[in-house]
């Protein structure tokens, strides 16, 4: 009806001057017209100009004094012409009305307030009432009373926006709803010729494409591939998160009463529990050096049981497929080699904020002829400092298949200390020799776990937030391209 009304009256008229008035003379909602308004003057029908004028509504204050009366004129009421005592009117009026009424009443010459509240004149007349009446029926009143009302805070002033209306250059009686499709049913009856087809606008952005996003932990995965990479790493084969003990601790010259094999400590499997698959002399070797040593080592000295190095487990670190490589490495005429795997191991912790029972370890290894401790070091320089970490320090540490071993710091300037960020070392004889490696032929290690830089570069504080069912999505799609390797 609104639109009827509207492009009804510019057929025959100019212009709609107010588009308040125009609502207000023919009953319709001015919401209503103003929402058409708009709409037309979208489509190009009419042309609008915006309207504002500043009028002054009542408060809900000021709404109930033009229901019920002013409270001066309530209080006034309530005094009988021989007067009252202050406590039997403050029960007989409401205590707003009590406290207004008193100040307003006195402050108009109407009443005497002593130990009796009494009357100073004989009638009175409820201008209060009248004036916010006319304000409410949108009448102009005197300046001086808006500023006594803007005091006593009974109204407040509202801007009122409406429009005034021009056909425009698409101007029609009735608008031609534009056709958004040409359907089958249009080329059936043959109506297509008729229709007005809604122009299609090219700049218009269209709905973003739903793809996938990385997770941080892929990012800084693939910026570490890219650093090892750069450095002439090869990637190791690291797809069998399946391990048997052998490979995972005995090749590694971790002895089988270690504190590791405990199954606090490690997953093992019940189906299949065992492997069957060893390299039978290879295992007789590493028996032997268990047993009673060999290459300068004195061993373990415990008697080595086979089916210890059988059972099947969760792998606990990436290690174990260092260990296969190099075994294979060495069943080859020796060439110098640069090892990197980036994956997940498995360790049964209990998880905490900076613990989970599965994780990803970074490794790297260098195989070559006469390395040293001063080797391990330069290169760790190398690689930290494509992190971004140039400041590192090296503390001695225990680990059973590398001597000497290091555990590596690095200054953290937001949290102003040095923290550790990971392991390292040299593999041992003990680990090297059983394998057929030549005895000139050092092996330098190094580790760290993915998900420590990757939270520190995030700034996220709990590991449970990063990885594992907890993990927000909108996390993934909302963070960036890691960005590392800047100080």
């Amino acid at each position: 009806m609104a639109e009827e009304a509207i492009l009804g009256y510019l057929e025959k008229n100019e212009e709609i001057s107010d588009s308040g008035e125009f609502a207000s003379q023919r009953g319709l909602d001015h919401n209503e017209i103003v929402n058409v308004v708009k709409s037309l003057h979208g489509f190009r029908l009419v042309d609008a100009q915006d309207i504002k004028r500043e009028r002054w509504v009542l408060t809900d204050e000021g709404k109930l004094y033009a229901a019920t009366g002013s409270p001066e004129v309530q209080l006034f009421l309530a005094i009988p012409p021989g007067g009252i005592s202050r406590d039997e009117l403050q029960k007989k009026v409401d205590p707003s009305v009590f406290k207004i009424g008193c100040a307003q009443a006195s402050k108009n010459k109407w009443v005497e307030i002593k130990q009796l509240v009494s009357r100073k004149v004989e009638h009175v007349e409820d201008k209060v009432k009248e004036l916010l009446i006319r304000i409410q029926d949108g009448e102009m009143v005197e300046q001086e009373e808006i500023d006594s009302f803007k005091r006593r805070k009974l109204i407040m002033p509202q801007t009122w926006k409406g429009y005034s209306v021009r056909k425009g250059p698409n101007y029609a009686p009735k608008r031609k709803k534009a056709a958004t499709d040409l359907t089958r049913e249009h080329l059936q009856r043959g109506d297509w010729k008729d229709l007005d087809f809604k122009e299609y606008n090219f700049n218009a952005k269209g709905q973003p494409a739903e793809g996938g996003h990385l997770h941080p932990l892929l990012k800084m995965r693939k910026q570490l591939q890219m650093i090892f990479l750069q450095m002439g790493f090869e990637e190791m084969p690291t797809n069998n998160f399946i391990e048997s003990s052998f490979w995972n601790f005995d090749a590694l010259f971790q002895p089988q009463q270690h504190p590791a094999r405990d199954s606090h400590d490690t997953f093992f499997l019940q189906a299949p529990s065992t492997t069957r698959e060893l390299p039978e002399d290879y295992v007789e070797r590493v028996k032997h050096v268990h047993e009673s040593g060999g290459y300068g080592s004195r061993g373990y000295g415990y008697d080595w049981k086979r089916d210890e190095a059988n059972k099947n487990l969760l792998r606990t670190h990436t290690t174990a497929v260092s260990s296969r490589m190099l075994y294979a490495l060495a069943q080859k005429p020796f060439a110098p080699k640069k090892y990197f795997s980036i994956d997940r191991v498995f360790r049964n912790e209990a998880v905490d904020r900076t613990h989970l029972a599965e994780f990803h370890q970074i490794e790297g290894l260098i195989c070559d002829r006469g390395l040293t401790l001063g080797d391990l070091i330069g290169v760790l320089y190398d690689f930290f400092s494509r992190l971004g970490m140039s400041k590192l320090r090296f503390k001695p540490a225990y680990n059973p298949y590398t001597e000497p071993s290091m555990e590596i710091f690095s200054y953290h300037e937001g949290f102003r200390k040095w923290v550790e960020i990971g392991n390292s070392g040299m593999f041992r004889p003990e680990m090297l020799l059983p394998m057929g490696l030549p005895e000139d032929v050092r092996v330098i290690a190094w580790g760290l776990s993915l998900e420590r830089p990757t939270m520190i570069l995030y700034g996220i504080d709990n590991i449970r937030d990063l990885f594992g069912h907890k993990v927000d999505l909108d996390l993934i799609k909302r963070n960036p391209i890691c960005r590392i390797g800047i100080d």
